[in-house]
């Protein structure tokens, strides 16, 4: 795909999975390192999200379970609103979290719970406005 198309693809991507509130922060990459920024647009979004053979659910899915391996919180937070925003359940990323502790650890799933309890609780004052 060429490097405009990869990039739009990725603009796209990432709108129906960010609100616009994450991609405007998300957006403050940009002034530091506008190439890291095309680099994550274009391929992380471009190229890997906008693959047809799995839905964004199913890649959502994917993502948190690799963060919470990783302990990346930070993203983790971002991408717990993508899954909602896809359609995924709280029940469904409650239940995702809990498998992961039996291979990552207690601490980490602890850690995820928790950050999925405040996205949980932001979603519902969202909706409830």
């Amino acid at each position: 795909m060429e490097n405009n198309k990869r990039y739009e693809a990725g603009k796209q991507a990432m709108e129906e999975l960010f609100s616009q509130e994450v991609r405007t922060g998300m957006e403050e990459m940009k002034k530091v390192s506008p190439d890291l920024w095309e680099m994550i647009v274009s391929f992380g979004f471009g190229d890997l999200y906008s693959r047809k053979t799995l839905s964004f659910a199913q890649r959502e899915i994917i993502t948190l379970t690799t963060l919470i391996t990783q302990g990346a919180f930070d993203q983790l937070r971002v991408h717990l609103q993508a899954a909602l925003n896809v359609g995924l359940s709280k029940e469904e990323i409650i239940e995702i979290i809990i498998h992961c502790a039996g291979y990552v650890g207690f601490p980490k799933a602890v850690h995820a719970m928790g950050i999925a309890g405040e996205i949980f609780k932001e979603s519902e004052e969202t909706h409830n406005k």
